[in-house]
């Protein structure tokens, strides 16, 4: 499909969820502004109200899977039926332009967009272009990037590995044999609850460890039980 045939509605966008009925609606409501076909969720076993809220927000499938981001995005990718699937985390955002960034592409394997976190203090400006430098120079996006691939180019290449931890490194390394990433503009909007709550300086070492830690050898599950 070429970027002249290629609309939003072509585009499946996946969810993991695990009680998240605070920001799924959310989630979901950016999707369908950005005119995605389908947006699914898959849950790894929430105890609150994430499946109502879901549902009542207008997801179009609900899938249960054992825990585990990578798990989580496997299950909902087995159900897809876009030429596009894009990875969106529940707390995160798509502008509205997003997908149709996407269709204004050539052919292509995969890609991410640049972040827009939400807060106003400098050292996030700081991040948001040192994630999109690490798109552009190393090959490598992260799940908060909302990745996005040609469904069959990653379903004939592995699709997403079943880890419960370090998913989008590992997807990133298989696709970027393929070919590079395409970083769009986006933005996609991001929540800063996770570095408020731990600090930025604190989350940034501790994500840098993880990435140090897996690439020397260690297993998605050992990281797991200390993220």
């Amino acid at each position: 499909m070429t970027s002249s045939s290629r609309k939003p509605l072509d585009v499946s966008v996946i969810i993991p969820t695990l009680n998240e009925q605070d920001h799924v609606a959310a989630a979901i409501q950016s999707a369908q502004a950005a005119g995605a076909g389908e947006t699914i969720i898959s849950d790894g076993g929430s105890t609150d109200d994430t499946q109502a809220t879901a549902t009542a927000a207008g997801a179009t499938k609900f899938v249960r899977s054992l825990p585990g981001r990578g798990t989580q995005l496997a299950g909902g990718l087995s159900v897809a039926a876009g030429e596009v699937v894009l990875f969106l985390h529940a707390d995160n955002l798509l502008s509205v332009d997003c997908l149709n960034q996407i269709c204004q592409l050539d052919e292509f394997v995969w890609g991410a967009f640049k972040q827009q976190i939400d807060s106003h203090k400098p050292i996030y400006r700081a991040i948001e272009l040192g994630n999109a430098a690490r798109v552009s120079w190393r090959g490598m996006a992260f799940g908060d990037q909302a990745i996005f691939a040609n469904r069959k180019a990653l379903m004939s290449h592995g699709g997403v590995s079943e880890i419960p931890l370090m998913e989008d490194v590992d997807l990133s390394r298989r696709l970027r044999k393929l070919a590079r990433p395409v970083l769009l503009d986006g933005p996609v909007q991001i929540s800063s609850r996770r570095w408020e709550q731990t600090g930025v300086l604190r989350q940034t070492i501790r994500n840098w460890t993880l990435q140090v830690r897996y690439a020397a050898g260690a297993t998605p599950e050992s990281l797991a039980d200390r993220y």
